[in-house]
């Protein structure tokens, strides 16, 4: 089956490669469940003409997604999606939309732009799922310092970018990334 309305928006000013965009957006469909196994991928030359991108762009896309197993190509058909990376739905899940859908509707409501939006929840998203495993969001809360690139600070994270400072304060990003104020509570360097 092709999916139908299934369209790629690329930001060219993101800064982020066109077929990585595809990439993520893909994968998105797949967590939320627009896209399942068996569902066919838009031609390269639909999101050609839907999304001005050339057509080896898409291809490209295309090929990095079969590689992490999420799709298979086959000739004379097209693209098709072989695995879903959506969880089985839970009750929790609905909950947490309906809270977020909440919070969207306060954050337009006081002026926030979707770039400020989106900046937001970044920063907030990285500074929680910080660390690996399910214990990331327990170890990621305010933390303190940033180390410089790499390295571990005493507070026990990972920095991207910055000098060690004291916590609360802001270090300067060279060019391997940037830093932000998260409130209060430090400041977190990222790539």
């Amino acid at each position: 089956m092709v999916v139908k309305g299934l369209e790629f928006r690329i930001d060219r000013r993101s800064g982020v490669a066109a077929y990585q965009q595809i990439v993520q957006q893909t994968k998105q469909a797949l967590r939320l469940g627009v896209l399942g196994p068996g569902d066919q991928l838009p031609t390269a030359k639909s999101v050609a003409q839907t999304s001005a991108v050339n057509p080896n762009t898409t291809l490209k896309a295309y090929r990095e997604l079969e590689r992490e197993g999420l799709v298979e190509a086959r000739p004379g058909l097209g693209t098709f999606v072989s695995q879903s990376l959506a969880r089985p739905q839970a009750p929790v899940d609905s909950l947490l939309r309906g809270e977020l859908e909440s919070w969207m509707d306060r954050a337009r409501e006081a002026g926030l732009e979707q770039d400020d939006v989106t900046a937001l929840v970044t920063s907030v998203m990285e500074e929680r799922y910080a660390g690996t495993g399910p214990a990331a969001a327990d170890h990621a809360g305010p933390t303190g310092p940033v180390g410089p690139a790499g390295t571990t600070t005493p507070a026990g994270t990972t920095a991207s970018a910055g000098t060690t400072t004291p916590a609360g304060t802001t270090a300067s990003a060279g060019t391997a990334g940037t830093t932000e104020t998260t409130g209060t509570t430090g400041t977190r360097g990222h790539a």
